[in-house]
């Protein structure tokens, strides 16, 4: 996988948020050069930042403001405006992939009325796109995410919106997804994890009801309670904690110093260091930190498992229950019907995939 390129993939288009207004008569040369001036007037050079803003400084002398979030927190999202407000970065990284971008554009009532409904559409969309038993646990966990939306009022993703509504107001900013593709993390995550251990999770999201206040959205913003909790975490699943929090700091690091690239300075083009901010939940900070200065080898966390041999079993059984009641609705309806429908091509494809997977 060609990273730079991946890393650019996963670029979002600036949001509508008006740049300044420019005197006319400008030419395309004269208009950049002044946004850069009109930029460099507004970058704070030590700026007073939030105390949950880590400072990490690249080789070549680009700069990171990572800023470390609780993700359903109105002062987290001030935390955010304030750091950007206040670098005017060229980058913008949040701990987003692709298939989560949607959340950046639709509005807050829109995004509290989805995050609430569970329906049968998601769970078909889910299982499409992540895979049987992976598909069922993103439903578990959008349970949990609906239950704190529930409890707190808030649409999840809020820090997020914040930062691509201000990125959109620093001229030449541009805004990166950072964090690994969903997929890739439920479906190692699932082969990480024996049956048992599936069990007992699923058990522990299904019957969470525990009341949630903004208190203690807010203490997940404390480093130390923070690691207390993701120790006991460990403790009960340490094989998840590796795929969805350790792989992922890995990933995020690696984006993250993609993203602290030297950039180009109009008229020019002379390089100068960057200023990037990211914004990425508290619980990843500490590993950014570590991860920051290492080599890093992210094609190893970006593979997954071929299906267990239990995976493929399930599989088989549901397969051969919807095919048992086609055959029985070609049995009803007749011989020649059911000939035709026995040759559609979605049809011998749950054909071709009951066959068992090699020794």
């Amino acid at each position: 996988m060609d990273q730079d390129n991946n890393s650019e993939d996963e670029s979002v288009g600036p949001s509508e948020e008006e740049l300044p207004c420019l005197p006319p008569g400008l030419s395309d040369g004269e208009a950049m050069e002044l946004l850069w001036q009109l930029r460099a007037q507004r970058r704070q050079s030590s700026p007073e930042l939030p105390e949950t803003v880590t400072r990490l400084t690249a080789p070549d002398g680009s700069i990171l403001y990572l800023v470390g979030t609780a993700h359903f927190s109105d002062s987290s999202k001030k935390d955010v405006a304030t750091t950007i407000r206040a670098v005017q970065p060229d980058v913008v990284v949040v701990e987003l992939c692709q298939y989560r971008v949607s959340m950046l554009k639709m509005d807050e009532n829109t995004l509290l009325r989805e995050a609430k409904d569970i329906n049968l559409d998601k769970v078909q969309q889910a299982i499409k796109q992540n895979g049987l038993m992976s598909g069922l646990m993103q439903i578990l966990l959008l349970k949990v995410s609906a239950h704190i939306t529930e409890q707190l009022g808030m649409a999840p993703g809020g820090e997020f919106r914040e930062a691509f509504k201000e990125a959109g107001r620093v001229p030449f900013c541009k805004f990166h997804l950072g964090d690994r593709p969903i997929p890739v993390t439920f479906k190692r995550a699932i082969a990480a994890l024996s049956l048992w251990q599936k069990a007992r999770l699923a058990w522990g999201l299904c019957f969470l009801s525990d009341p949630i206040s903004k208190e203690d959205v807010e203490k997940c913003k404390q480093k130390d309670l923070l690691e207390q909790t993701m120790s006991e975490m460990i403790g009960e699943f340490p094989a998840l904690h590796q795929t969805i929090v350790a792989e992922r700091d890995i990933y995020l690091t690696h984006t993250l110093r993609q993203a602290t690239r030297c950039v180009e300075a109009p008229p020019n083009a002379q390089k100068v260091p960057a200023v990037v901010v990211g914004v990425v939940g508290m619980g990843h900070v500490p590993g950014i930190e570590r991860n920051w200065e290492k080599q890093l080898n992210i094609n190893e966390i970006m593979s997954v498992a071929p299906p267990s041999r239990f995976g493929w079993v399930l599989r088989t059984v549901i397969k051969g229950i919807m095919m048992g009641m086609l055959g029985y609705a070609c049995y009803r309806a007749g011989g020649s019907i059911g000939r035709a429908l026995m040759s559609l091509p979605a049809v011998q494809s749950v054909l071709e995939n009951l066959r068992p997977p090699p020794a």
